[in-house]
């Protein structure tokens, strides 16, 4: 199997970082906060399978998109996943605990369609709705998605000019898109989540339409220790809007947050 194409910047002996993009992206949305990240991390930043220069695979499931990206990640590091990258991170903290220091899970959830039982989430029929346009028309719906991104962001305009600069060169496979979404509409981690007794950061933004600010304290309990920021006047990607907050946020939870893990109930 082609390995997945990740990079990897920044100074050996630095603590390592993870990140991983969401769904349609790739890498190259890190640009904007790699200068700075680069300054506290060596960072690595992995293509998801079939968005950007990585390959598809044969197998699309949550197992074996984590299973490649185990294979071309650290031995040990911190790990930062937003949005679809945040279930593919809660994910590897479940199955390879040893790699995992610290998880921050940016703008994500175990579960990202809502149920009766757990309604901090997106409605079932919105999401089946888009994945039926995702596979009718996948660029424009890209171009939606990017949209519903940046909706509430005081910076919305500029962000998703951006987006839509960064995340069409180049474009990620219509295949891709639409395992992508099948793995966001079937996957359910919050059993698993229990059994991560890592620390974990759980970060969004006050203005996020596709993972509310009032679910971000739900989500934290369901780990073991766990401590949640909300960047305020942020959307769905706060590291785009709101650079500064973000790498703050990260910074505060990597080097001074020992003793702020608030013990689940």
């Amino acid at each position: 199997m082609t390995a997945l194409h990740a990079t990897v910047q920044g100074d050996r002996g630095k603590p390592e970082l993870v990140l991983l993009h969401g769904w349609g992206a790739h890498s190259g949305v890190w640009k904007t906060v790699l200068p700075a990240l680069e300054q506290d991390f060596r960072v690595t930043c992995i293509d998801l399978p079939g968005h950007g220069q990585s390959p598809e695979l044969a197998e699309n499931t949550l197992d074996s998109w984590a299973m490649a990206i185990l294979d071309v990640a650290p031995a040990k590091a911190i790990w930062l996943g937003w949005s679809l990258g945040g279930l593919l991170a809660q994910k590897v903290a479940s199955m390879a605990s040893e790699r995992i220091e610290k998880l921050i899970v940016l703008c994500s959830t175990p579960k990202f369609v809502a149920s009766q039982e757990w309604p901090h989430a997106v409605d079932e029929k919105v999401f089946r709705d888009f994945h039926a346009e995702v596979i009718r028309e996948p660029r424009a719906s890209l171009l939606r998605f990017i949209a519903l991104q940046t909706r509430g962001s005081v910076t919305a305009t500029d962000d998703s000019r951006l987006l839509r600069k960064t995340l069409l060169q180049p474009e990620p496979l219509a295949t891709a898109l639409d395992a992508g979404m099948r793995l966001l509409l079937a996957i359910d981690l919050r059993q698993q989540s229990k059994k991560i007794t890592c620390p974990v950061l759980v970060l969004g933004g006050e203005r996020d339409t596709l993972v509310p600010a009032a679910a971000l304290p739900v989500i934290a309990k369901l780990f073991a220790k766990a401590e949640c920021n909300v960047i305020k006047q942020a959307g769905h990607a706060p590291f785009l809007s709101h650079p500064n907050e973000f790498c703050e946020a990260l910074n505060l939870f990597t080097f001074n947050s020992s003793a702020q893990y608030k013990e689940a109930k």
